[in-house]
């Protein structure tokens, strides 16, 4: 059968040219390209005896481990789709998402399975739900019938025997939790392999594919050891677990269920890590507050790379990593759910700041919207930060939703990613932040993402977030929600007087509230929707 730009085809041929070397690290568990790829087979054929079927949408309903990726990679042997299902959903968001998602079938751990009991409604009609074990106690009775892991795999044939794949088979990546219901987000194999995952090349010097049998030469000779420290139900860790094995490399999993830093290093130490996955500042800041509580505790030498994407990651914070690190690379990059990633931060800031700035290309650009339709931007105007070429197809079951965030201009198709972005007289773009948590106050815009970046560069600051509150001169005012250091107290003239030496006057916050800890998705993803609640709550005891 011919080879495509198919993710299970890519990664069945780099499983050939390296069966034996280490692929996975989760725990203690371990694996090999032959063992994942044998695994995975098994269970695609199971799955298949239990009438899934191409285009399906199968739920994994996991933690971090091994069998997270074997489910995902039986998937798409299948040519059936993997729909990442957030482990922290309480019943209502787990009755939608298996409803909205249209779920077949289910991979979970074994500590879930109660509340499938609780959604009977949404999940009696799966054909196929198989528990990971966990140590947790199986459930007395259960709907539907519950099969345990290891039991699906036994007797399956190893052998590749599925009909051809196609680089259109699907990808969804349900994101969500901020603000809104969940959306799932319609990726071909190819669009998502070159938009996310370098094309393949993200590790070789010889770059993305130009055919889909160049992926055993982009296979690294010298294989990097790289850590995803999100829960692989986000994006971004997923994607990294992709590129790791695209390329031979051994992917290391964070098997704990939150992220510690001394753990984290423990991990390292012991794994030899070359690089590190992380997103944002809520990551980088318990990693490097490990790292000053115990100066020379670990043998962190074989350390070179980190890299972040999905949510801010401060200046201050990748400092401070350079400082422990010296010479490592660090890359800052832009993206989301529905863009891949779009480059990564020069490091070069205009005025009026913004979070970073990428060069203007022929698949990224400003678009803006005149006279109700949508055209580029000159030189020095703003409007959405937008991307062409490999793109999504849109969202699942979500036709209007489509139409407002892809649109055509100019004959090509492109993806409105909601940062505004502003385009500068030497054809780079400055990306401000997400416009619908734009506050605007007297007129002026203030992006949360750029006064919590100045906020955390502040010593007694762990976390923050920004948010607008009603002011009856202003329209709306900046308001700062903190978590402080254990220990530290700060005002708000304090806060204030540090913002002035890193932002604009208009964008200093006006009020103050602390909190113990800050509001955000288990990958870190800050959730404003939560902030905002608990800033109006408590608007009348913040000082003005």
């Amino acid at each position: 059968m011919a080879m495509h730009f198919n993710l299970a085809d890519m990664i069945e041929a780099v499983a050939d040219r390296v069966p034996d070397r280490e692929a996975l690290v989760c725990g203690n568990r371990r694996a090999t390209y032959a063992q994942l790829d044998e695994r995975a087979t098994q269970l695609a054929h199971f799955l298949q005896s239990r009438g899934v079927q191409a285009g399906n949408n199968v739920g994994l309903y996991m933690y971090n481990c091994v069998e997270y990726l074997e489910a995902m990679l039986a998937c798409f042997k299948l040519r059936a789709v993997p729909i990442n299902v957030n482990y922290r959903y309480v019943d209502d968001e787990l009755r939608y998402i298996f409803d909205n998602a249209d779920l077949v079938a289910c991979v979970l751990n074994r500590q879930f399975v109660p509340h499938l009991a609780v959604i009977e409604d949404s999940v009696s009609d799966l054909k196929a739900c198989i528990a990971v074990e966990d140590g947790s106690e199986p459930a007395s009775a259960s709907s539907p019938e519950i099969v345990e892991f290891e039991q699906a795999l036994q007797g399956q044939p190893a052998q590749r025997d599925f009909a051809e794949r196609s680089e259109d088979d699907l990808f969804i990546l349900y994101t969500g939790g901020t603000t809104g219901l969940p959306k799932g987000v319609i990726w071909s194999h190819k669009a998502l392999l070159f938009a996310a995952m370098g094309g393949g090349g993200h590790f070789s010097p010889l770059g993305p594919c130009e055919k889909a049998s160049d992926i055993v030469s982009r296979i690294a000779e010298q294989p990097v050891t790289g850590i995803a420290l999100a829960p692989l139900m986000h994006g971004a860790s997923w994607w990294y677990a992709c590129i790791q094995l695209l390329a031979g490399n051994k992917l290391v999993l964070n098997h704990h269920h939150s992220l510690n830093g001394e753990q984290v290093w423990d991990i390292c130490e012991r794994e030899k890590i070359n690089a590190l996955q992380i997103v944002g500042d809520a990551m980088a800041i318990p990693l490097l507050d490990a790292l000053e509580a115990n100066p020379g505790r670990w043998d962190l030498s074989t350390i070179f790379g980190m890299s972040s994407g999905g949510a801010v990651f401060s200046q201050i914070k990748q400092d401070g990593f350079r400082a422990h690190f010296p010479g490592i690379r660090i890359i800052n990059s832009f993206g989301s759910s529905e863009s891949g990633q779009m480059g990564a931060d020069s490091g070069s800031r205009k005025p009026e700041g913004g979070l970073g700035n990428v060069t203007r290309s022929a698949f990224m650009d400003v678009i803006l919207e005149e006279d109700g339709a949508h055209r580029k931007a000159r030189a020095g105007e703003r409007g959405i930060f937008a991307r062409s070429g490999h793109i999504p197809e849109g969202y699942y079951g979500d036709p209007e939703k489509t139409a407002r965030t892809f649109i055509v201009v100019e004959g090509k198709r492109w993806l409105l990613t909601g940062d505004e972005a502003r385009l500068e007289g030497d054809d780079t773009i400055t990306v401000f932040g997400r416009g619908s948590n734009c506050i605007n106050s007297g007129g002026e815009k203030v992006f949360p993402e750029e006064v919590e970046d100045a906020l955390k560069a502040h010593a007694s600051i762990f976390d923050a977030l920004v948010v607008g509150t009603p002011d009856p001169r202003w329209g709306n005012r900046v308001l700062a929600v903190v978590q402080l250091r254990e220990g530290r107290e700060l005002s708000l003239d304090a806060i204030q007087t540090h913002c002035r030496k890193h932002i604009a006057g208009y964008k200093i916050p006006r009020a103050l509230v602390l909190v113990d800890k800050i509001p955000r998705s288990p990958s870190g993803k800050p959730d404003y929707k939560t902030a905002s609640r608990i800033a109006h709550e408590q608007s009348e005891s913040c000082s003005a």
